[in-house]
């Protein structure tokens, strides 16, 4: 089970990483297509990259029939919960995307992530009581998020109020994706759950942007990455990691999505990075260290 669980913890930074080297392959991509039309696109090739994947271990699984196949629960299960979980994300990346035209980059980092705290409270509601390792952690990688993302004070204007919803529907999301996962084929899961976002975005897409081949077309390269890697193979990494690690420990590993984009700015884009986000980087790598320590270690001893 530590196995699994330390498993888990690596594809979810691994994810991670995806996510925040591709902040500017999405930054890019607004410049030829609008974001509903990008959400699509991207969701949709995200989508169709799984497909042959699960064909594929369809017939891996007939050929070893022999082993005991995995509990993927009922196909109106899959289904519904795929949906409910697809739902969720299109809300979180919607609101995320429109926030950014109203409010500065660094609070739609530091609001977005807030889900690392909003996690190990809405956990409490299921009974699932963090360690003392994680509620430390929460802490600690807020502050180092704080550190990295913010150059400007929240007001609560209407862009942040956006990233405050976004935050919560990202929280709804790691939830959801949890709780379905456990019962449920991940990788069917996710591309769903992809199906789902590509569909749903593409209405108003159709109503208030100007989709055309060609703007698509000249964005093929940041769709593509976005596509591909942001979606198909890091949001597929989340869903099957969740079946082995906690809601909380998933939270914090994922918001070390802002470390890596300012990493990946500073490789692409030759922007260094200021004194105060090479700090934020380093409380947030503290606080991914503590999350995997043994709670045991932080219990106190009885005299």
């Amino acid at each position: 089970m530590k196995n699994r669980n330390l498993l888990g913890t690596l594809q979810l930074f691994l994810a991670a990483f995806i996510w925040g080297s591709a902040f500017v392959a999405q930054s890019k991509g607004m410049d030829y297509v609008g974001p509903f039309t990008f959400l699509s696109v991207r969701f949709f090739i995200g989508g169709f990259v799984l497909l042959p994947v699960i064909l594929i271990r369809n017939r891996v699984k007939k050929h070893k029939s022999a082993y005991p196949s995995e509990n993927t629960g009922s196909f109106r299960y899959l289904m519904v919960g795929g949906i409910f979980c697809g739902i969720i994300l299109c809300l979180a990346a919607a609101f995320q995307q429109y926030g950014l035209l109203y409010t500065s980059v660094g609070n739609a980092g530091f609001i977005t992530t807030l889900y690392v705290i909003f996690v190990p409270l809405c956990s409490l509601l299921f009974r699932n009581l963090p360690g003392a390792n994680i509620w430390l952690s929460v802490i600690i990688a807020t502050l180092g998020l704080y550190l990295l993302c913010m150059t400007d004070r929240i007001r609560l204007s209407f862009g942040d109020t956006l990233m405050l919803i976004c935050a919560l529907c990202y929280t709804a999301h790691i939830l959801a994706v949890d709780r379905v996962s456990q019962k449920t084929d991940p990788i069917k899961l996710s591309c769903i759950q992809f199906f789902t976002v590509g569909v749903i975005s593409a209405i108003p897409a159709l109503i208030f942007e100007t989709c055309t081949l060609q703007s698509i077309a000249g964005a093929w390269l940041p769709i593509l990455y976005a596509g591909v890697l942001s979606s198909g193979v890091a949001f597929t990494l989340q869903v099957v990691a969740q079946k082995h690690t906690e809601p909380t420990i998933a939270a914090i590993t994922m918001s070390f999505e802002s470390v890596f984009a300012v990493l990946s700015g500073c490789v692409i884009l030759a922007d260094i990075p200021t004194n105060r986000e090479i700090w934020g980087c380093i409380v947030m790598f503290f606080a991914i260290i503590l999350a995997q320590l043994p709670q045991k270690w932080f219990k106190l001893k009885k005299v």
